[in-house]
């Protein structure tokens, strides 16, 4: 079976510009899109959520405009990536998904869901929050200081932004990064300083925005979190299942932002369960 490891690295044309994927599992069944956080490439999905799930159904990893091999700008809006990956999702030629958006990829989610709903089935929000939500505005000043910690000390910052301090914290940091080096051959292109300023003043602006109506979504939402997350606070994600109808939520203890990183055989064990409901 091809893994996340070896998937080959695709591209698509959508929405006036090139997208990079990477497809595995079966080719039959509602398919899985994957949308990740801010700065992220193909290269920082989680090969073990990525594999667990491609055992039983298509999953498909997809970068946004302007991110890694992606051509174009990154979008100042969450309401542009989203309509950039719904051309996507419609180049590729799928007529109905499932959507898991991790932190920046569930403010995306919420807004397809939104305006697209006849194109979603089921949604998993992870790491995420509501426009407006408590915190989010303030993503830049809480990560920046982090990021430099971990240059100055020659570490990803993602062991310190989605992971706590505890030991298992620790524990779980160094696995997921050591699970992002797996992949040796056909690399995607590394995050830039202008993706990330840009990708930045659109969860800005997620944060400052309005709080959205979300009590029209009828899909089935599961909604998931570390309880110590720092970069989108955790009440968000109570916050969400307080807004959305049909809902379920799961709280990983002595977890961070990456909670489902962390704890990721029970949440694949989770999701796969959820969407085969």
């Amino acid at each position: 079976m091809t893994t996340g490891k070896d998937a080959p690295t695709r591209s698509v044309g959508a929405a006036g510009t090139t997208f990079v994927y990477r497809q595995l599992g079966p080719a039959v069944g509602v398919p899985v899109i994957l949308l990740n956080h801010w700065g992220a490439t193909l290269d920082n999905f989680d090969p073990c959520i990525v594999d667990g799930l491609a055992r039983t159904r298509p999953v498909v990893a997809i970068n946004y405009r302007g991110v890694g091999g992606s051509g174009g700008k990154a979008p100042l809006k969450v309401a542009e990536m989203a309509e950039d990956t719904v051309a996507v999702i419609r180049a590729l030629g799928f007529k109905e998904v499932d959507l898991i958006g991790f932190s920046l990829g569930g403010f995306v989610v919420q807004q397809i869901v939104l305006d697209h709903p006849e194109l979603i089935r089921k949604v998993i929000l992870a790491g995420t929050g509501p426009a407006g939500g408590e915190g989010i505005e303030r993503v830049g000043p809480v990560s920046w200081p982090l990021m430099m910690k971990g240059m100055l000390t020659f570490t990803d910052p993602k062991k310190f932004l989605f992971f706590t301090a505890t030991t298992n914290g620790r524990r779980a940091a160094k696995a997921f990064l050591e699970r992002l080096k797996e992949r040796k051959a056909d690399r995607d292109k590394p995050a830039t300083i202008a993706m990330l300023l840009r990708q930045l003043k659109a969860i800005h602006a997620w944060g400052r925005q309005p709080p959205q109506d979300l009590s029209g979504i009828g899909k089935p939402v599961l909604v998931a979190n570390g309880d110590h997350g720092i970069m989108v606070p955790t009440p968000n994600s109570v916050d969400l299942v307080r807004r959305l109808p049909n809902t379920e939520l799961v709280i990983y203890k002595d977890a961070g932002h990456g909670g489902i990183f962390q704890n990721h055989e029970a949440f694949v064990s989770k999701v796969v369960a959820f969407v085969d409901a």
